[in-house]
């Protein structure tokens, strides 16, 4: 009998991704070691997992992974660009992480009919672009983490759905596309942090027409909905 292998870490941000995933079949885009749909697979959070990667030092990677977990009937490991490996309809769900926004956004706007219903994004800064995205494709923010690290983790659930999101209701938009509906409801240390570090970073830089001047004005309208700690 060969040895068990042992279940892959998760870092506190995967952590966070995988405690938001729990359908039949779902895809790890850009999934480099594999590790999300091992533990998703031994976790019995899917049935079957569909797991894609670009560049080749990544995706022998994947394989050696799966391999050695004894899981290719489970794990199908794919090499190609985003979502265009998938046939539509072929996942329920599908997870990005660790990439900018600009680019998970690229990556959605690119899959067209292989975007699935629901997913799952954590971008490595603002996730503004994906909350806009979101908008626009008809797609509900149905949670939202912070995540300490290096800097914070935002992690966003997304859920296919018809009409307004009712996320946003009652929340200044530009507050809420920039630093999280949901985030700001909750109105945590680490958000708090957040927000001050951009007020901080932005005001000697703002004037009037200015880029900086809107961003300054919107991480405050946020401070003010938080109100004091």
């Amino acid at each position: 009998m060969g040895r068990t292998v042992p279940t892959p870490a998760l870092d506190p941000r995967l952590e966070a991704v995988l405690n938001l995933i729990r359908v039949e079949t779902h895809a790890d885009i850009g999934s480099d070691h594999a590790h999300l749909p091992i533990r998703l697979i031994r976790e019995g959070r899917v049935r079957h997992c569909v797991v894609v990667e670009l560049h080749p030092g990544p995706l022998a990677l994947a394989r050696h992974n799966v391999n050695r977990a004894r899981l290719e009937d489970r794990i199908d490991v794919r090499e190609g660009d985003g979502l265009g490996p998938l046939h539509p309809g072929e996942v329920e769900s599908a997870s990005v992480t660790g990439m900018g926004a600009g680019t998970i956004a690229g990556i959605l706007r690119r899959g067209g009919g292989r975007v699935p219903p629901a997913l799952v994004l954590q971008p490595n800064d603002s996730p503004l672009p994906l909350r806009s995205w979101a908008r626009e494709a008809g797609y509900h923010l149905r949670a939202e983490r912070l995540i300490p690290g290096y800097w914070p983790y935002p992690v966003l659930q997304l859920e296919s759905s018809h009409g307004p999101d009712p996320a946003y209701a009652n929340l200044p938009l530009s507050a809420a596309l920039r630093y999280g509906p949901h985030l700001l409801r909750e109105g945590s240390a680490l958000l708090r942090q957040k927000i001050w570090a951009d007020v901080v970073r932005l005001t000697p830089l703002a004037a009037p027409g200015r880029t900086a001047q809107t961003e300054l004005e919107t991480a405050q309208e946020a401070l003010t909905l938080l109100g004091a700690p």
